[in-house]
């Protein structure tokens, strides 16, 4: 999807449903769309905050102003990349606020710089399970873990009215990077075939437009990948081939800015056709095993 044209609705609280705010944060990028949406929850009185954002003082700020006099019951991040979860810290100690939602990451690798997009400060005053539940006056989210975009991801639905909150697990502008070692392709498939089999009636992402037909993008999103795996397995077919020479031939017509991080979706797949014998490495080049 194209960046829509500016202005953008940065620093705004936006009313899309009675229990539902959103205020986007000034992190626009080709990574990020728009922005990071942060959500609030709830009503005047009592309100829950998801993906609170980049810590950045305008944002915080507009956040401030949009909560007004209401008790925040709780800072829900879907997961610790650092546009989603750093302004969790301030914003619990401005208002003395719990920072309720996914577990801290902890990277079991040794490669270089691997924890550069995550958000290590990060350090909730509870971790919420699959399916346990927070509530306030008149709502209740309940997580769901969404492994795959990365390990501790966790969507959060609103129970009164079938809205799924879907941080990076699926967005309506683009597909989902997928980046190893902590992303894990198997474990996006099932969770993507977990929210196929939900009754939501809209997501609210982390970036980009509400999906207003929620199972419908999500077989999309399903076969797109399936097309992507069968994608590699022809080129593969053609002779040995490193990521480098994969993502040229995969995603024509994609700015490449974009190519290193479509480049970790790609290897993702390896991984995951390797699990399950369909593929071979040798050293950084990929085979079809013979």
């Amino acid at each position: 999807m194209p960046m829509p044209p500016k202005p953008w609705p940065t620093g705004q609280c936006e009313q899309l449903e009675p229990l539902v705010r959103r205020v986007l944060a000034p992190n626009g990028s080709p990574f990020t769309y728009t922005g990071t949406q942060t959500y609030l929850v709830g009503d005047s009185s009592a309100v829950a905050v998801i993906d609170p954002g980049p810590d950045l003082p305008e944002h915080l700020a507009a956040l401030e102003a949009a909560i007004g006099d209401a008790t925040i019951v709780a800072i829900c991040c879907t997961h610790t990349h650092r546009d989603h979860s750093p302004a969790a810290a301030p914003l619990s100690a401005s208002r003395d606020a719990p920072i309720i939602g996914c577990e801290p990451l902890v990277l079991e690798s040794d490669e270089p710089r691997a924890d550069v997009p995550f958000d290590i400060d990060y350090r909730p005053d509870r971790v919420l399970k699959d399916g346990e539940s927070l509530s306030g006056p008149a709502w209740t989210l309940t997580a769901l873990a969404t492994p795959g975009h990365t390990s501790n991801h966790l969507c959060f639905a609103l129970e009164e009215t079938k809205a799924l909150f879907t941080g990076d697990h699926v967005m309506g502008w683009s597909t989902t990077v997928v980046a190893p070692p902590d992303g894990d392709m198997a474990d996006y498939m099932a969770s993507l075939e977990r929210l196929y089999g939900r009754d939501d009636r809209i997501y609210y992402p982390a970036h980009g437009p509400a999906v207003t037909r929620p199972r419908q993008l999500v077989r999309g999103m399903i076969g797109h990948r399936r097309q992507r795996e069968r994608q590699i397995l022809r080129l593969l077919q053609q002779g040995s081939k490193d990521i480098a020479e994969l993502v040229p031939a995969m995603y024509k017509g994609v700015d490449m800015r974009l190519w290193p991080a479509a480049g970790q979706s790609v290897r993702a797949h390896l991984i995951d056709l390797e699990r399950r014998g369909a593929v071979g490495r040798s050293g950084d080049r990929w085979t079809i095993p013979t």
